[in-house]
């Protein structure tokens, strides 16, 4: 699985980011891969499945969601860090705090996803800067109220000028005081933030389909759209439940769209379902050129 700097950051097709998540209260799987055993063996299982990355995170970041004391999340982090990335995975590390960051690079994590895009902890910067590791930079406006949880999206989710408008905008800012901090800008990826502030379809939709607008940035794209509450109400005004399957169906529909424009990766649960949909975009583009 091993890839260098240069194949991550261009990859030939958009890769797959199987989520991981080590947390007792995420929205979809809290719980299910708390123990390190567990964890482990699903990640063995996204990786035969397709996962080109492996993303772990210690922390859930659901709205109200209250913080891991600092030392369990990386007590957590790196014990699933270092085996797998002893086994050759390509190891991202969803996490807000710097000490989590470093610690996880020293165990063998190749990327540091950072939701908060280095609003929460600006030491975060220091560490990417100094291990040279690629940076996924999400846009952020969910502040942590008193340290504890994370505030409302309903709070967060007026947009002056429209949301795709205003989060490249804000995008520009995060980009900006990264790289005053020494962060390279050849290692950035940006992350529109999906359902961060954005509770409702027509928060959501606009980032995707103006995927080509926050190219224009000059980074590669992650779309992390995986069973947040947009999928279900997709599903639901398409006339289905919104179970986990259904999310994962809108999921892989909306994998295979954005791969189809050019996404750098998608972050997904289901990693079968959306590594068939690029690979059926694939397809397509090469009969499409014949």
């Amino acid at each position: 699985m091993a890839l260098s700097l240069e194949q991550l950051m261009n990859p030939q097709q958009t890769l797959v980011m199987g989520v991981l998540n080590i947390t007792q209260d995420s929205f979809s799987d809290g719980g299910l891969w708390l123990d390190p055993d567990k964890a482990i063996e699903h990640a063995q299982d996204m990786i035969a499945a397709g996962a080109d990355i492996i993303d772990i995170g210690a922390e859930s970041t659901r709205p109200g969601a209250i913080r891991v004391d600092e030392q369990e999340e990386l007590q957590r982090v790196v014990r699933a860090v270092k085996p797998l990335a002893e086994q050759g995975a390509i190891i991202s590390v969803d996490t807000t705090r710097a000490s989590v960051a470093q610690a996880a690079l020293d165990a063998g994590a190749s990327i540091i996803n950072d939701v908060s895009g280095g609003l929460l902890d600006p030491q975060i910067a220091h560490v990417v800067a100094q291990y040279e590791c690629v940076y996924i930079l999400q846009h952020w406006r969910g502040w942590l109220q008193g340290g504890t949880s994370r505030v409302p999206d309903a709070d967060t989710a007026h947009y002056e000028h429209g949301v795709l408008a205003d989060v490249m905008g804000e995008l520009r800012e995060q980009i900006d005081a990264v790289c005053e901090a020494g962060v390279d800008s050849d290692h950035i990826v940006i992350d529109p933030g999906l359902g961060f502030s954005k509770p409702t379809i027509d928060l959501n939709m606009p980032l995707m389909t103006g995927l080509h607008n926050l190219q224009t940035l000059g980074f590669p794209v992650l779309i992390g759209a995986s069973r947040k509450r947009f999928t279900a109400a997709l599903a639901g005004k398409c006339g289905f439940e919104a179970t986990n399957e259904q999310r994962d169906y809108v999921t892989a529909t909306l994998s295979a769209l954005c791969s189809l424009h050019g996404a750098w990766a998608v972050r997904v649960h289901n990693v079968a379902a959306s590594k068939l949909a690029i690979a059926t975009v694939q397809a397509w583009k090469q009969y499409q050129n014949n």
